[in-house]
């Protein structure tokens, strides 16, 4: 297996999950993930929503996305980044799944509601406001990791 960076595996994954997975030789994995994303991709039409949506057209690209699909796309998108982040660390690092998964918590949260979401009259939309779902998700599992390894040195 070929050795890559955190940052490399974290990058390559925000690109297409199972791409850090295929620089580091884990085929199977790689190859999975990939389909996977290609299948949900396909199925939600995941790509015309944000097409849609990076042309200001968000109630459109709310239509036009299958949920019942999309829903699957966090929890792929972030554990295939955090296999890939665990296959690149050097040394075990405790409870640094935490983020990942309250990102994929999130951001599918941020999808269920982002039919109804208005800010100042403005819809965000179902791929903008997932994407900023992230941030609250990434800064809880830092915490609770935080918290958690405070909590074990205490005792």
């Amino acid at each position: 297996m070929k050795s890559i960076t955190k940052l490399e595996a974290v990058l390559w994954s925000i690109a297409l999950p199972g791409f850090a997975q295929l620089l580091a030789r884990s085929w199977v994995k790689g190859i999975l993930f990939v389909l996977l994303e290609i299948l949900i991709n396909m199925m939600s039409n995941f790509n015309k929503g944000i097409m849609l949506s990076f042309l200001g057209e968000t109630r459109q690209a709310a239509e036009v996305l299958d949920y019942q699909w999309l829903m699957f796309y966090p929890c792929l998108y972030m554990f295939a980044m955090w296999d890939a982040y665990k296959m690149a660390q050097t040394k075990e690092e405790p409870y640094a799944f935490l983020p990942f998964v309250f990102s994929a918590y999130t951001v599918t949260v941020g999808l269920m509601y982002s039919p109804e979401i208005v800010i100042n009259g403005v819809f965000i939309g179902p791929i903008f406001l997932p994407m900023l779902f992230v941030i609250p998700g990434i800064l809880i599992g830092l915490v609770i990791k935080f918290i958690i390894k405070r909590f074990r040195k205490a005792i």
